[in-house]
């Protein structure tokens, strides 16, 4: 039986429900066989409806690598090749489109995302890229200025590594919150920062015990400075209101939106997930979310579902019934459980190795070896170098750390970890192919940059295979989505020098969806 087994960069293991002995091969949908095209066009099956020529076209399929022009029927691609070769299937009705020497590159998949928290986050009080406390205090001040008394303030995002490692504490804001609880995440979604009356809402005080699994930072006095470590987050998460079901509905589609400009038209999605929340969350979102989104046409990118480990005997009876393709835009993946926590927040265990970011001697080899996917977040090294480091010491950070290079005999795939960093696939290619972090003049651990075929295709067919969707995504190929962006350059070789270029459009299933 085939299995495969996924290790993130982020805090958490992802293990692919097929690794599972108890589910037979017959338990997983055949995504294997001949492309079957729509009917519904008045012209004939082997004139294509789109035409897309005069380009560099990038198909991550290592059987044509590069073409200048591509046909696509019924949001599926029928050929690629060069003008020439593709004139037989443009007919009458067929739309020409001319990319005018523009690159075109699949559509990205993005291999780690809390979809639905991504797209809540985007309306709270977003603190990413806070460098100082006092900026972080504004932050604060500015968003519960017109917030109704009594009416929680959410947000998250910040990142004490950027001022230096203090970690904020209730102190900083009670004076500015004093009639709203206040509850702001850490980037990684291991820690967070309650105020004192989050705090006295959730019944926390000196006396209140550590719970399994987390922690209640103290002052050397013992009083709770408002900071709560993985599942210790569950006393605060456990008091504020559930979003309502309209308002999960309409972050998926803000979301949505929010990624096909970054080119992202396909994305595993790990759910509203982390320590201290519940294992319903995702189902309620299958159900509640996505059921409806996929039945009522609201779907604009295609998602591959992970669930709590806990529930896997529900995801394994859901694919014995339903198979891994629910439609063209829904499938199931696998599951997803938390064994230690993070560098960031000072609350990963370390046998000298977490996870996929900071590896043990020898743990490369066995990636490939035992057949797991190294799904690793590369903008995440941006804001990990001078900490790791810190933390870690320059020796064992510079043998161990985001390594890209050495892992690509694996399965290699990136992602965001999105809302951890922002979605973005052409800034992690581009922090995979140089590793310059910000204020530095040079790479971190230079060994270990990337060519950009490496890291395009750690974003497209690499990512495809580590959710089982490559016979329907991840490379330009006969029979698969015609999901594919164009980008800004018209020079490869300045995009493999550089790094640099931007989403000009993206196409879902043939269809220009972004902008």
């Amino acid at each position: 039986m085939n299995y495969l087994i996924v290790l993130s960069a982020s805090v958490a293991v992802l293990l692919s429900i097929a690794l599972f002995p108890l589910l037979s091969t017959n338990y997983f949908w055949n995504l294997r066989g001949p492309p079957s095209f729509s009917s519904s066009s008045s012209s004939s099956p082997s004139v294509a409806d789109l035409f897309v020529t005069n380009g560099f076209i990038y198909t991550s399929d290592s059987s044509l690598p590069v073409a200048d022009s591509m046909a696509i029927r019924a949001g599926r691609v029928l050929r690629v090749g060069n003008h020439s070769s593709l004139q037989d299937l443009v007919g009458h009705g067929t739309e020409v489109m001319n990319l005018e020497g523009k690159a075109v590159v699949p559509g990205f998949i993005d291999s780690h995302v809390h979809l639905l928290f991504g797209g809540l986050q985007m309306v709270r009080v977003e603190l990413r890229g806070m460098n100082n406390k006092d900026e972080f205090i504004r932050k604060v001040k500015d968003a519960v200025r017109n917030l109704k008394h009594g009416s929680w303030l959410l947000g998250g995002g910040w990142n004490n590594d950027l001022w230096g490692g203090e970690f904020p504490m209730a102190s900083w804001i009670d004076d500015i919150t004093p009639h709203n609880p206040v509850w702001l995440s850490r980037m990684d979604g291991h820690m967070g920062l309650a105020n004192s009356m989050a705090l006295k809402i959730a019944a926390i005080t000196n006396n209140t015990g550590d719970p399994e699994g987390g922690g209640i930072v103290r002052t050397t006095d013992g009083e709770p400075t408002g900071l709560l470590i993985d599942s210790a987050m569950k006393l605060v998460l456990s008091c504020i209101p559930e979003v309502s079901i309209d308002g999960r509905r309409e972050a998926l589609v803000r979301a949505s939106n929010h990624a096909l400009t970054k080119g992202v038209t396909t994305i595993v999605d790990f759910g509203r997930y982390f320590p201290g929340t519940s294992a319903e969350h995702p189902w309620e979102d299958f159900s509640e979310v996505y059921r409806w989104a996929d039945i009522s046409g609201q779907m604009k990118i295609r998602v591959c579902l992970f669930f709590p480990m806990s529930t896997w005997s529900r995801l394994q009876g859901l694919i014995h019934e339903k198979g891994r393709k629910l439609s063209k835009w829904l499938y199931l993946g696998g599951v997803k459980a938390f064994a230690d926590g993070s560098l960031g927040s000072n609350s990963a265990l370390f046998y000298e190795i977490e996870h996929a970011q900071h590896l043990a001697p020898g743990t490369v080899g066995r990636f490939g070896e035992e057949g797991v996917v190294a799904s690793m977040q590369p903008d995440q090294l941006l804001g990990d170098a001078d900490s790791a480091i810190r933390k870690l010491g320059a020796e064992r950070a510079q043998r161990g750390s985001y390594l890209f290079r050495s892992l690509l005999a694996s399965n290699l795939s990136f992602g965001s970890d999105w809302p951890v960093v922002e979605i973005n696939p052409l800034s992690s290619i581009k922090t995979a192919m140089k590793r310059i972090p910000p204020g530095w003049e040079n790479a971190w651990i230079p060994s270990e940059c990337i060519s950009l075929s490496d890291a395009l295709n750690a974003y497209t067919i690499s990512a495809a295979r580590a959710c089982f969707l490559d016979e329907e995504v991840g490379s330009l190929s006969p029979g698969k989505f015609a999901d594919f962006v164009v980008l800004s350059t018209e020079s490869w070789d300045e995009l493999m020098a550089e790094g640099s270029a931007y989403v000009k459009a993206t196409y879902v299933g043939g269809v220009q969806a972004y902008p």
